[in-house]
């Protein structure tokens, strides 16, 4: 591995298949790193408004929550928070505006959620004063309507169709249930849920006209309790006429896009690692030059044929797989360095100063076994090349 051959040439090539492995295989480690990163920080900002465990119905639109289960179901010890919900589209006016948008009605358990005030952009995350009822809207729809959340004059009036429509009815406003309600806050997590509205059950319900039945039912568990162990005897209880969804089930959508980005961006960045591991092929080919009379001697002294390609295979080996340990502690480097200081800044506008890095050991699992794999490949083709005359080498020698 370190010792001086004949050409110079040959340390040369061998030092730069290292370095391109070691290149390579810090640029895969990073870039995964960083996609990790930015995974955190995007499904971090969904986790605020999406339960670690929802209930819907498997069909319809709303089911009675007052069943044995869902009784039992909220006295469990495991669980830490049980909010009712019931959601459905309504027209929204504000002075000359109007918009439709997704009305959200909670119970109070919704609030037992410590990271809501963190969505807060403007004013405060309050649905019940002493002066009555709040809602809290989302930021597209409160630049839309231009709600102003200082004027305690003028509420946000919003729209449902009743249930039961008036016959023959002279006037068409009568169709259609009209509530009014103070704005106390604005909050921002994703274009998805920034066109909502949040506010009480009971008001939800009054506009609704939905005095019983919920849309969902949003769990939160206490620390320590297995999500997915709780999520599966829960739909194992309830059978096949609800549908039981973890964090990941309900933003799947969001966790296919960056699986498939990140699987992109792997094999790109893996054809590339193999280019550079390739290069050994070179460097190998070239040392079996140099070392032919060596190749002679220990074939003459008796040495067998596998013995002479395993010398060579782990000399490829060694120089391919010290530039992948080499890059994978640069990847280690530049992720506290990036995570400590932030040196590689996001653009104006964002809403994170610097790009976020997270390393997971998988992604180290992954990089080293490619590394190893095609390694292995390109060295074992190399050997190959130093026993394949071996028989003429003899009689030459």
């Amino acid at each position: 591995m370190f010792a001086k051959k004949s050409t110079n040439a040959i340390n040369l090539i061998s030092g730069i298949s290292m370095v391109g492995v070691m290149v390579g295989s810090a640029a895969l480690i990073i870039i995964l790193s960083v996609f990790n990163g930015l995974e955190t920080v995007v499904l971090g900002m969904f986790d605020t408004v999406t339960p670690q465990i929802q209930i819907t119905p498997a069909q319809g639109k709303t089911f009675d929550p007052n069943t044995t289960y869902f009784n039992s179901l909220r006295k469990n010890k495991a669980v830490y928070a049980f909010a009712e919900v019931l959601q459905e589209n309504a027209l929204l006016k504000y002075n000359n505006k109007q918009a439709v948008g997704m009305v959200k009605g909670v119970s109070d358990a919704y609030l037992k959620n410590p990271k809501l005030d963190s969505t807060i952009r403007e004013g405060k995350f309050v649905l019940k004063s002493k002066s009555g009822n709040h809602a809290v809207i989302g930021n597209g729809l409160q630049s839309y309507l231009a709600i102003n959340t200082f004027d305690p004059f003028t509420e946000l009036e919003l729209y449902s169709p009743k249930k039961t429509i008036a016959v023959n009815s002279i006037n068409p406003t009568e169709d259609f249930n009209l509530k009014s309600i103070p704005v106390s806050g604005v909050f921002e997590v994703q274009e998805e849920f920034d066109n909502g509205i949040i506010v009480p059950l009971e008001f939800a319900r009054e506009l609704l006209d939905e005095p019983v039945n919920v849309s969902s039912l949003e769990i939160n568990l206490n620390q320590g309790v297995d999500v997915d162990d709780f999520k599966s005897e829960i739909a194992s209880k309830l059978g096949d006429t609800f549908s039981v969804k973890n964090r990941a089930e309900q933003n799947s959508s969001l966790h296919h896009i960056f699986n498939s980005e990140k699987s992109m961006v792997y094999i790109i960045l893996t054809f590339i690692l193999i280019i550079a591991i390739f290069n050994v092929v070179g460097s190998l080919t070239m040392l079996v030059i140099d070392k032919v009379k060596d190749i002679a001697i220990l074939s003459s002294l008796g040495a067998g044929r596998k013995l002479i390609k395993r010398i060579f295979l782990i000399e490829g080996m060694m120089i391919t797989m010290s530039g992948c340990v080499l890059g994978l502690i640069i990847g280690i480097v530049f992720y506290y360095i990036q995570h400590s200081f932030g040196i590689i800044k996001m653009g104006e506008g964002s809403m994170l100063s610097s790009y976020p890095i997270g390393l997971k050991w998988k992604d180290f699992v992954l990089v080293f076994i490619t590394v190893g794999i095609f390694s292995f490949l390109a060295s074992a083709l190399s050997s190959n090349l130093s026993v394949k005359k071996i028989d003429q080498i003899n009689q030459t020698i």
